[in-house]
């Protein structure tokens, strides 16, 4: 698989670490071109600005802040044509607890109001530090709408995790995905570790 990663942060670099080991083939994108290719040389892979990058992946992983994600789609609007995974969840903190905002969509139903292409969303629960050690034994959850979208996230899921991709449901369901953040980074708070998913029950 050809993936496109938009941006250089945590999630972003731990991300095309285990892509790279899986085999594929990453380019990571950046506002900073420069930037982009620094990070790319650490890993083996390749750095670009980020409409270069968006314009050259089978999968296009959107791992911007949260603040800035629908901002960056839509300026990339013109060069997206394959499908948007989108990585991003927006939190709140109040005394030191993390909370969900109260808003009407997720991150993920807002950018796929903003673009033309299918978008999926997915990969929530998995913590950068661990996921740049190794593939965590944890199941990646992923949600969407679009057939196609969704099976190439669900593999991408695949490669990074020990556990399970599960289909967490339709596009919809990103809220939910996206408040388990807050969940997960509240429990890491409270028990002094890095926590990740696994469902019981499934054949």
């Amino acid at each position: 698989m050809k993936v496109a990663i938009l941006g250089t942060g945590k999630f972003g670099r731990a991300l095309a670490i285990r892509l790279l080991e899986a085999g594929d083939e990453v380019v990571i994108g950046s506002r900073d071109e420069e930037r982009a290719r620094e990070i790319a040389a650490e890993h083996g892979g390749r750095g670009e600005r980020n409409e270069v990058a968006a314009a050259s992946g089978d999968l296009i992983v959107l791992a911007v802040p949260a603040g800035v994600a629908v901002p960056t789609v839509v300026a990339l609007r013109p060069v997206l044509s394959a499908p948007v995974l989108s990585v991003a969840a927006e939190i709140e903190f109040a005394a030191g607890t993390a909370r969900p905002p109260v808003l009407p969509k997720s991150v993920a139903e807002r950018i796929s109001e903003a673009v033309a292409v299918p978008v999926a969303a997915g990969l929530h629960t998995l913590a950068a530090r661990r996921l740049a050690r190794s593939r965590p034994e944890e199941d990646a959850f992923v949600c969407g709408g679009h057939h196609e979208a969704k099976a190439l996230a669900l593999e991408l899921a695949q490669r990074v995790v020990g556990g399970r991709a599960l289909d967490a449901g339709p596009l919809q369901a990103a809220r939910a995905l996206e408040a388990m953040t807050a969940v997960l980074l509240n429990l890491n708070r409270d028990y002094k570790t890095h926590t990740g998913l696994r469902v019981t029950g499934l054949p």
